[in-house]
């Protein structure tokens, strides 16, 4: 009864969600608060288990990759979207689908978890298997060190009893795979060719001793990569899968994509052994949208505009990077969901000329940062309404289309004022 009682209340208060136009956390909260062992009964009777998947950066978009891999194969997948990766946006998630018995009816559960609190859901969910994208600095004002997050990471990843996946580019990763390798019945890794890591500094891990002084792709635990992007370019890659190469189309442009798509393969591989094939995992990839504010593509009147989050300094490097031109016109929002913007000091903005319309609560921090690289700014409107209408009042410009370039908060404000109000990353 209190399983039921669960599911009809966070139901409930999930029709208000809907109804106030957007996602939250609040319909998880509520169930959990009435049956705290709600997420462990959902999953105890799935036929193939639980999967985390977890990482400084690419998160949402590599569990959208694996997922679409597994369906192509034909694996009943549930996951939950993009942002809801606490134990209350997971059970918030789960709503949808969960009868009142509160037992999920898919094969498989794929999860996006955030770090500091996988280990927590792994203790109510039990993964057995673990997905280890990258460890970069991200959240100093949450996580302190990356050092800290490495810990965390480590905790629930030791519980893996049947598949740890990471990436073997990046030196913490390798060193925590090492570590854990005793204790687990297989480490698998993906990795990216040493010459595409060359001209991409902050995807390659200067500091990972297999890397030094060698023109070969590392090994991890003595194993070589099950998947090594070989080929990138725009909105594709060429991916190795086991000594074959299969062509990939990407749901954004670069590397980084091409880099989430060889760990989904991985995983993917690691999840379904034989049932594996890279043809069909590549047709399933093909079938994926951008994710939720990840380089994706809105539509605002006739015009289409493209919205580039960023949470950290690899985030926005490595969507600066992408860009194949300077953006013509270009939208830069930053709020209080970027405590401390100052790391902006350290990148590159030689991609950047100018800025048309700069907002958001750190917009005065932004346009200091700009004025020392001499990129101008057209207008400084902190106020989120006014700012986005002066943008979309600019005629459409005469190449390419416009860009936005916002933090996470802002990227969710954008999108239910330009009208997508549904939930975040429903898949």
């Amino acid at each position: 009864m209190r399983t039921a009682l669960a599911v009809l209340a966070g139901r409930f208060v999930r029709v208000l969600a809907r109804l106030r136009g957007g996602g939250s956390a609040m319909p998880g909260r509520v169930a959990l608060l009435i049956d705290p062992k709600l997420l462990t009964r959902a999953v105890e009777r799935l036929p193939l288990g639980v999967a985390f998947v977890s990482g400084s950066n690419g998160k949402s978009t590599t569990t959208q990759m694996l997922v679409k891999v597994l369906r192509a194969h034909g694996v009943k997948v549930f996951t939950n979207p993009s942002g809801a990766n606490l134990p209350q946006g997971v059970a918030s998630a789960m709503l949808g689908e969960l009868p009142l018995d509160g037992r999920l009816r898919s094969e498989l559960a794929v999860l996006e978890v955030d770090e500091a609190f996988g280990p927590r859901l792994a203790t109510m969910l039990d993964p057995h298997s673990v997905l280890l994208i990258n460890l970069q600095v991200d959240q100093l004002n949450r996580f302190y060190e990356p050092a800290r997050v490495l810990a965390m990471l480590e905790k629930f990843a030791a519980g893996a009893s049947s598949r740890l996946v990471v990436n073997a580019d990046d030196a913490n990763l390798v060193a925590l795979a090492q570590r854990l390798a005793p204790g687990t019945d297989a480490v698998e890794s993906f990795a990216t060719a040493p010459e595409l890591l060359a001209g991409s500094p902050w995807l390659a891990k200067g500091d990972n001793p297999a890397l030094a002084g060698t023109a070969s792709v590392p090994t991890v635990a003595g194993v070589a990569p099950s998947v090594t992007v070989e080929q990138f370019g725009g909105h594709s890659a060429v991916l190795e899968v086991a000594g074959e190469r299969v062509a990939v189309v990407l749901p954004a442009r670069g590397l980084h994509y091409a880099v989430d798509a060889a760990a989904a393969f991985a995983m993917a591989r690691a999840l379904i052994g034989e049932r594996f094939e890279a043809p069909i995992a590549a047709a399933g990839l093909a079938t994926m949208d951008a994710v939720y504010g990840r380089g994706e593509i809105l539509r605002s009147g006739d015009e289409d505009i493209e919205i580039l989050m960023m949470k950290n300094p690899p985030s926005l490097q490595l969507n600066l990077d992408a860009l194949t031109e300077t953006p013509e016109q270009l939208f830069v929002a930053v709020d209080e969901g970027t405590p401390d913007p100052s790391w902006i000091y350290a990148s590159d903005l030689s991609k950047l000329d100018h800025v048309d319309v700069l907002s958001g609560t750190k917009c005065w921090q932004l346009a200091t940062r700009f004025a020392y690289s001499d990129i101008g700014v057209g207008a400084v409107i902190p106020q989120l309404g006014p700012a986005l209408d002066r943008f979309l009042a600019l005629p459409p410009p005469e190449r390419g289309r416009k860009v936005m370039l916002v933090n996470y908060e802002q990227m969710m404000l954008i999108r239910k004022r330009l009208g997508y109000r549904e939930l975040e990353g429903a898949v």
